[in-house]
């Protein structure tokens, strides 16, 4: 596929798959810098695992977006460094530790949030952002069922409305991101302390928005992948089969898990329910990506998919597993691991892409 991306504007999504795609997203970044094509993204949506990566990223630029040559110099090295030495995950089991935080015990993306703060310095405020490119951090709202989405301007889903984030942490949109049911979700947050305001259409003007009450005090947030773990629904419309307005090319980066074939065997056995979850998961996500292929396939130079299903070489694979069968948890990763992941992300990336 020939994808041009350095004469374009390019929105980038980043899916959900815990430290899988945090990784393996790493190394389509590294494949983007060395092309120095980093510098041409001028938008970002991201879900759960993708998330955690850029939250990150924007952490070690001071909160901005970095050039091709910061990120291979610094980001690159630094998160490497990090994802093999620390746990996502048990650095959430941690904040246990401190009494105050036990009222989270069953809202575990409380914890996320803390360790994002208290263990990997993720301090900065939505608001404190940089304008460029637009960062949309994707959830689910569980009381709706939409998209709910952060920005450094906005909060909200479509059906309720938007509302300012005043002084709302990164890190709580982060946790949110990734809440998968489950594992830490959902996160709560709590709506009634903001303004909302909605339009009387989606593509109405701005200044007709009104003041609403959206009868919710308290909202509960799932990880985005339950919506949508593509992150591509602030890009394409999906209906449609068409990019939204103002968008020039996109790049999807797809670490998503392929359903694995198999069936608990006793009549009695909750997995049996998750299994079936997983279906409808699997069968959503494949529509999604179907509609997308359709449209690259008849227009080849305004959009590129980059999966982690596509074979590895053998230097990536690990203990002969291939990548996308990497465990999605948020656990620390050994540098042989991170390296496979990795590798195969920069790989799939090289073959998918001409950057010129």
């Amino acid at each position: 596929m020939n994808a041009a991306l350095k004469r374009r504007n390019v929105a980038l999504a980043l899916s959900g798959g815990g430290i899988r795609a945090m990784i393996f997203h790493l190394g389509v970044l590294r494949h983007l810098a060395e092309n120095g094509a980093l510098e041409t993204i001028s938008r970002v949506s991201t879900v759960s695992g993708g998330s955690l990566l850029l939250g990150l990223v924007f952490k070690e630029c001071g909160y901005v977006w970095p050039s091709s040559d910061q990120f291979l110099s610094l980001v690159y090295p630094a998160l490497r460094d990090q994802l093999c030495a620390k746990s996502l995950q048990w650095g959430a089991a941690r904040q246990l530790l401190r009494p105050a935080n036990w009222r989270y015990l069953l809202s575990r993306s409380n914890l996320l949030a803390k360790a994002l703060q208290h263990e990997w310095g993720v301090t900065a405020e939505l608001s404190q952002l940089p304008r460029a490119p637009e960062w949309s951090i994707n959830g689910t709202t569980a009381e709706t069922g939409k998209r709910f989405r952060f920005k450094r301007d906005s909060v909200g889903d479509y059906t309720l409305g938007y509302s300012a984030p005043g002084e709302f942490p990164l890190a709580d949109a982060l946790a949110m991101s990734a809440a998968f049911p489950g594992g830490f979700g959902p996160l709560s947050f709590e709506a009634g302390n903001f303004q909302w305001k909605k339009r009387p259409a989606w593509d109405s003007p701005l200044e007709s928005a009104a003041n609403v009450a959206i009868g919710y005090r308290r909202l509960h947030l799932y990880d985005g992948g339950v919506y949508d773990n593509l992150g591509l629904e602030p890009f394409f419309d999906a209906g449609r089969g068409i990019p939204k307005p103002d968008v020039e090319f996109i790049l999807v980066s797809d670490a998503g898990a392929p359903l694995k074939p198999g069936f608990p065997r006793f009549s009695i056995n909750p997995w049996r329910l998750k299994r079936v979850a997983d279906i409808t998961s699997d069968q959503s996500r494949a529509l999604r990506v179907r509609g997308f292929m359709s449209y690259i396939g008849q227009n080849p130079d305004k959009g590129a998919y980059i999966y982690i299903g596509l074979p590895a070489e053998a230097a990536h694979r690990i203990e002969e597993a291939e990548p996308a069968n990497f465990p999605t948890t948020l656990r620390r990763v050994t540098e042989f691991q991170f390296d496979c992941v990795a590798g195969h992300g920069y790989a799939v990336a090289s073959k998918s892409l001409v950057v010129g």
